[in-house]
Parts: C-alpha cells; structure tokens; sequence
C-alpha cells in the first residue's frame, strides 16, 4: 500500500470514527441536541473535499480537527464521566491530523510532478 493511499485511508476513518463518536457522546451517552448539532456541525464542511480527494481540504481539515483535539483533551481533564468518550475523540483526531496532513504533502508532490512532466 502506498503511503499516500495509506494516509487517506486514516484520515477517512478517523474522520468517519470521529463523527460516530461524538454521535453516539452526545446522541446517546450525555444527550445534548444542542451540543450534538454544535460538534458535528462543522465536521459537515470538508465532507465532499474529503470524499473526492483534493488536497486542499485535507490541509485545511487539519486546522479544523485541532479543536475536537482540544476539545477532548479539555472533557478528559475536567470530565471525570466522559473521559472514555473524550479519549476516543482525542485518538480519532489525532488519526484524522496525521492522514490529512500526510495525505496534502503526498498527493501536492505528485500533483507538482506531474504538472513539470507536461512542461
């Protein structure tokens, strides 16, 4: 397996693992509809980009998983009951992170090689 298919692959199961968490945190451990809407609203955004490939999403969702990173570190250190949920956030962030970054370096050098093949 390639490394830049190896790391889409890690940013779509993280990103995917991440929405299934804070489904199943805030749906059905702490039910919050408010607190559901507010978390998985923004990881609405870069779905398509990240669905079709493009690099450029995958370096701006890095930016914006930071905050479910920071997120679930803030519940694991003030939120004795939510620590196993906010840990998975934490873990599924961080997989999400390293794939997408990886994922717009790899794929941006071979866009770049093959733009200087056709020059």
């Amino acid at each position: 397996m390639t490394p830049l298919r190896l790391s889409r692959y890690a940013t779509l199961g993280g990103y995917f693992s991440l929405i299934i968490v804070l489904v199943l945190w805030y749906g059905f451990w702490s039910p919050t509809l408010v607190g559901m809407v507010i978390m998985l609203l923004p990881l609405l955004f870069p779905l398509r980009g990240l669905l079709q490939g493009k690099p450029y999403t995958h370096a701006w969702t890095s930016f914006l998983i930071m905050a479910y990173f920071i997120h679930g570190v803030v519940e694991t250190y003030a939120n004795e009951t939510d620590r196993l949920w906010a840990s998975l956030e934490i873990l599924c962030s961080v997989i999400t992170y390293l794939g997408a970054i990886f994922y717009a370096r790899f794929r941006g050098r071979e866009l770049k090689k093959a733009q200087q093949a056709v020059r």
